[in-house]
């Protein structure tokens, strides 16, 4: 136990007892234990302050599979951050469904990969044209809602962030090739994860080997050819010791009812862990070593801190109808029409099998406040998958709003030893 320490507890316990004259031994050592739980895990104070808001999830761990990671950002006295983590529930071995947030590793690898290609004339808005390897592949070389009616990496990638567009995902996958989108990541020590499959819809009719095939891309300015990447097959089997694969009772699969658990073991995986550093790398790339960092320009982080911030209507190509908070699950639940100017939201979330996931970087400008915040849910009561029948609305969005909402406010009362200037996030 520090000296400091020390000092500081016992002059907690001499305001204690000027407070409460007649207050016992036991109940003095209670108070300052609950004061020093509090200034050392205030995560743990939050969520046990508002049982009204978390209680029946965190009452029941192995239901909901609730897992949070909570970090503060102090700076110094020359605007450089310091990072204090507080996790609840975080396990790295613990399989969950990541579903869309894998999309933002995804489009950081691609935005990397387009960089180290160090082309010239090469860049996110060149014409990006897709063709056909094997089926059931699919070609893209026109998009409508592109601003030159053509796809572009860097269209996709705005896709991505402002709607979890699926589509735009599937063709940075295509660009990247499986092996070298894992192994590019596990480089710089994103080890907890395996991205294995393409995503929605589309993404259905590809299985497991089908997967492992990425289409010939090409990219062009105007109509020269500026570099050709031909069919890639990737022979290495991505897998994890992971625990909890088999999960629920029941899953629904062409229609027909299955009694016995799905098997999530063939699924993408992203442990929590790793996509809290992934954004914290890619926005404070500073204050990681230097072989964990994007190859990125200033240039292309300013790109990416635009699309990771944008809101629905803010973007132009394409035009969305879909509310400010529509990928917006802390704070906002996803449902929000406006969100104010003062406050955004550097994020990615997803959500499928009844898994909810956020992992945000929060910052309010008028109150100069900024945090990091990511969690994950599982509401499936029936224990039945593919069956549309989850509780996102009524336990899991409300659940992941009152906890970015409650930290939210607990940052904006703390005390801070200098302010941050975030002005650098406005250019």
């Amino acid at each position: 136990m520090s000296r400091v320490w020390y000092l500081k507890q016992s002059f907690t316990a001499q305001l204690l007892f000027m407070n409460y004259p007649k207050i016992s031994l036991f109940g003095l050592l209670l108070l300052l234990c609950y004061s020093v739980e509090a200034q050392q895990h205030p995560l743990q104070t939050i969520l046990k302050e508002n049982p009204n808001l978390f209680e029946v999830v965190i009452s029941q761990p192995e239901r909901y599979e609730t897992q949070i990671i909570y970090t503060q950002i102090n700076r110094d006295a020359q605007n450089r951050p310091h990072f204090t983590s507080y996790t609840y529930g975080v396990d790295s071995s613990r399989y969950f469904y990541p579903a869309s947030t894998i999309k933002m590793p995804v489009a950081f690898a691609a935005l990397e990969k387009l960089r180290l290609l160090q082309i010239e004339g090469l860049d996110r808005n060149s014409p990006m044209h897709t063709g056909v390897g094997r089926p059931p592949q699919t070609a893209a070389q026109i998009d409508s809602t592109a601003p030159t009616g053509s796809p572009s990496l860097g269209h996709y990638i705005r896709k991505i962030f402002a709607v979890s567009d699926n589509d735009a995902s599937n063709r940075l996958y295509e660009f990247l090739g499986q092996e070298y989108l894992n192994r590019s990541l596990r480089a710089k020590g994103f080890d907890q994860l395996r991205i294995v499959h393409r995503l929605g819809p589309s993404g259905a009719a590809f299985g497991p080997e089908d997967n492992q095939y990425t289409n010939p891309i090409s990219f062009y300015n105007d109509q020269q050819l500026l570099y050709h990447q031909g069919p890639v097959h990737s022979k290495i089997p991505f897998q994890l010791q992971l625990q909890g694969t088999q999960k629920g009772q029941a899953y629904y699969a062409q229609g027909e009812k299955v009694n016995q658990p799905f098997d999530f073991s063939p699924k993408n995986f992203i442990s929590l862990q790793n996509l809290h550093d992934l954004l914290k790398t890619v926005l404070f790339p500073e204050s990681v070593p230097e072989q964990q960092r994007f190859a990125f320009t200033k240039e292309d982080y300013q790109f990416l801190y635009h699309c990771l911030s944008i809101r629905p209507r803010e973007c132009k190509a394409p035009v969305y109808d879909k509310p400010d908070g529509y990928v917006k699950f802390f704070l906002y639940g996803g449902a929000t029409d406006s969100i104010p100017d003062h406050i955004r939201i550097y994020n990615k979330v997803g959500w499928a099998y009844g898994y909810l996931t956020d992992v945000a970087y929060i910052v309010d400008f008028k109150q100069q406040t900024e945090f990091l915040l990511a969690a994950t849910i599982h509401v499936n009561a029936n224990q039945t998958y593919n069956d549309n029948t989850y509780e996102y609305e009524t336990i899991g969005l409300p659940f992941l709003q009152n906890l970015g909402q409650v930290i939210y406010d607990y940052e904006v009362r703390r005390k801070k030893g200098y302010l941050p200037d975030l002005s650098y996030l406005k250019k």
